[in-house]
């Protein structure tokens, strides 16, 4: 049974700006992340693959707010296809860029073969970087393939592991093969030493999926970490939604857990958009607020006819869930897509922050952005709309597989791409911000 939310009418968000953070000559950045410096929430990091000035991946920063950003491409000495780029800080205001890197994947005889998940590391807010290290690398292969990472940090004071990173991902044997002999799994690494080292590799699930990179593939691993600790996982596959958990700081795992059905898969078909996907995204309450440790998952699927956006809860450690919520408001199954959604739980307060693009008020493919907030521990969303002018899907141009969203201290702040022209992307980021547990809004 769905727990359907009606909060509100599709309201103008709560003053705030929207700023373009991709240089002009940045012809299609996508695949964007964000995250904001815990120790100074004025600084806030994005990263984006095809990022132009000459580079395949790069950031943007700023350390005033979001007032004025830099653009920094990331080095690429060996000419690798890099993407798949995601961020987090430590709770010591290190910064953690990772990102994939391959050459040869597609290729019989490849010339080259490389493939791997990197990470760079920044400690002065993001002006300089570290060389990038390998969270697991293959040398002279293309095979297995490494693809999706996305790292945490453990921040929660009260850990005894407060300080590691973990960085969960798909494996592929063989990317894209439709032999039933190769699989994909999912894997967590972790550090021990901000990011300086990484240990082998640990499967996490116990039922492998295809390697066709579709809905019977197991991918969108995103991990969490709660506040004793506790590092959880919730992917896609052909179950629906899988849970697993580790309680020793990533060195042991649980079983598998299917957790919800997700009709449709997680291999999504919208107008207009080259591929699409609904895989979850996961975060835990570590405020100290009544929600505290309470475990969410934010996917979409189309249950209802049409591609809406979901949330559930889980109060126990992943043992039993809430029934899902639709976090957008409109209709029931009035034939509009929303899709590409992200989640950030706030650390200081609990809220939960949900963006999504969204074409409830439009025919064909012009979409707008929306950004939800729950600050009842995901029970009810206000929906609110961000002050970008809608925009047209053109084909021809990969539009990425996800956006970005970070939350702290009741600043919302959401990154994504946007077409600004025909076969042209451009990244821009909300900058909200919220009186902490409330829908009001505050000063930036």
């Amino acid at each position: 049974m769905v727990a359907t939310v009606f909060a509100s009418l599709l309201l103008l968000a709560p003053a705030h700006r929207v700023v373009r953070v991709s240089p002009p000559e940045s012809s299609a950045p996508n695949e964007v992340a964000v995250a904001i410096n815990p120790t100074d929430p004025s600084n806030i990091i994005g990263v984006a693959q095809s990022f132009g000035m000459g580079a395949t991946n790069g950031r943007y920063v700023t350390k005033d707010g979001g007032t004025t950003w830099t653009p920094l491409p990331a080095l690429n000495p060996k000419r690798l296809t890099q993407g798949d780029d995601a961020i987090c800080f430590d709770a010591d205001g290190a910064a953690h860029h990772t990102y994939i890197a391959f050459d040869g994947i597609f290729q019989p005889n490849p010339r080259r073969a490389h493939t791997a998940i990197m990470m760079a590391t920044s400690r002065d807010g993001g002006t300089t970087w570290e060389d990038p290290v390998p969270v697991v690398e293959h040398i002279n292969s293309a095979q297995p393939m490494e693809d999706k990472p996305w790292p945490v940090a453990d921040t929660a004071k009260d850990s005894k592991y407060r300080g590691r990173l973990y960085v969960a991902w798909t494996r592929f044997d063989v990317y894209g093969s439709k032999s039933p002999e190769h699989r994909s799994h999912i894997y967590v690494a972790r550090s021990e030493d901000s990011g300086k080292l990484f240990r082998a590799p640990v499967r996490i699930s116990d039922k492998p999926g295809d390697c066709v990179d579709s809905d019977n593939t197991l991918e969108g691993a995103v991990p969490a970490v709660g506040p004793n600790g506790e590092v959880y996982v919730v992917w896609s596959g052909p179950e629906g939604l899988v849970f697993d958990k580790s309680l020793d700081g990533g060195v042991t795992w649980g079983k598998d857990k299917p957790i919800q059905t997700t009709p449709g898969g997680w291999d999504i078909t919208v107008p207009g958009v080259g591929r699409a996907n609904g895989m979850p995204v996961t975060g835990v309450d570590l405020s100290d607020g009544p929600n505290r440790g309470t475990l969410h998952v934010t996917w979409t699927d189309e249950r209802h006819g049409d591609h809406d956006v979901f949330t559930m809860s889980s109060r126990d450690g992943g043992e039993t869930w809430s029934a899902p919520v639709r976090v957008n408001d409109d209709p029931i199954g009035n034939k509009k897509d929303q899709f590409f959604t992200w989640m950030a739980v706030d650390p200081t307060d609990g809220s939960v922050n949900v963006m999504f693009f969204d074409r409830r008020d439009f025919d064909g493919t012009k979409t707008a952005v929306t950004l939800a907030r729950s600050v009842d521990g995901g029970k009810t969303f206000r929906n609110t709309r961000l002050a970008l002018d809608p925009f047209e899907f053109t084909g021809g141009v990969f539009f990425g597989d996800y956006s970005g969203l970070a939350a702290h201290g009741g600043r919302v702040v959401p990154i994504f791409p946007h077409f600004v022209g025909p076969r042209r992307l451009a990244v821009s980021v909300g900058l909200l911000r919220f009186k902490p547990g409330t829908h009001e809004a505050a000063p930036w």
